[in-house]
């Protein structure tokens, strides 16, 4: 017969049982020396289907573990484990009809008097939808980057991303001694074309003229980027100042080729555009912002001297 208090740790330790086995938590010890469960709670089953007695071994846990997250999981959870250290970890686990569902491990390791690690227990806690949400906050923010970096009416690079391309240029010019040449083009007459045909048809003109533009930068590298209102720029690398003039006028052929009606133009029914273009070979004395500053000073002396032109140092 038992005394009162050995009826007192068993309904205590019911007690403990029962409140973990209400929770949405799931209970488990593993004893350190045999690797083996000492204890899982009937939850495992409703969460990944797999039977409460299923759960033998740590190889058990280890190979319903998804093969991308096994190796690095379970070298950290032993490391960790061995040297004393509570830990969490987070893996997909492999459900009984084959889906993977999200789940963090948080581990406490028990020793014994002497120091010794005796046990690990812990909880597994089902975080598919904090993970879902994770993932979608990472997407979202990808997006937001990517949009940071693209102008919202042409879809082409915007004056930020331009900035940093070609910084990104420069110093690989500089450090391979190779030309980069910059140009600079911008719409003849556009706040006229604007008061002819509204705003709605100009942002239609320079969509139009940004697929141009595409059509005209064939090289991979190639870099094109709205610089701002009616100016566009193109970056082009490890190209001299001879092919970087026949860009430039292939860029301002294609836009009057293309027949765009302009009523209001000053010089030609018709659509065109003046360009700016200038070639160097970086020196630690240089700098970007001077060399754009050159080059849309070549722009303004296009337009100056009649615009539907291209203005450059050959």
């Amino acid at each position: 017969m038992k005394d009162k208090t050995s009826e007192g740790m068993d309904t205590d330790s019911d007690v403990y049982r029962t409140l973990l086995e209400s929770t949405r938590a799931i209970p488990w010890k593993i004893d350190w020396q045999t690797m083996q469960f000492a204890y899982i709670g009937p939850q495992i089953e409703a969460l990944l289907g797999w039977s409460q007695d299923s759960w033998v071994s740590v190889e058990d846990w280890a190979q319903r573990m998804h093969p991308e997250d096994r190796d690095k999981v379970v070298n950290f959870c032993v490391s960790q484990s061995r040297a004393g250290t509570d830990h969490e970890a987070d893996y997909r686990a492999l459900t009984a009809d084959g889906r993977y569902v999200w789940i963090r491990d948080v581990v406490h390791v028990v020793r014994n008097e002497d120091g010794e690690v005796q046990a690990l227990v812990g909880f597994m806690f089902d975080i598919s939808e904090r993970k879902k949400t994770e993932q979608e906050l990472v997407r979202l923010q990808k997006e937001l980057e990517e949009l940071s970096f693209k102008d919202g009416l042409t879809g082409l690079a915007n004056r930020r991303m331009f900035d940093s391309v070609l910084s990104l240029e420069w110093s690989n010019a500089r450090r391979n001694h190779q030309p980069l040449s910059l140009i600079l083009l911008d719409i003849d007459y556009f706040k006229q074309y604007n008061d002819c045909y509204g705003h709605l048809q100009g942002d239609d003109c320079l969509m139009r003229v940004a697929r141009i533009l595409e059509s005209a930068a064939t090289r991979a590298r190639d870099f094109i980027a709205r610089f701002g209102g009616e100016e566009f720029v193109l970056i082009l690398p490890e190209t001299d100042a001879q092919a970087a003039e026949k860009v430039a006028q292939r860029c301002r052929t294609l836009i009057l080729d293309a027949g765009i009606p302009h009523e209001s133009s000053e010089s030609l029914p018709f659509l065109t555009a003046s360009l700016g273009v200038s070639t160097i070979i970086p020196s630690h004395g240089d700098e970007p912002g001077e060399f754009v500053d050159e080059v849309d000073r070549l722009l303004y002396k296009a337009k100056q001297e009649g615009r539907n032109r291209v203005e450059s140092l050959v």
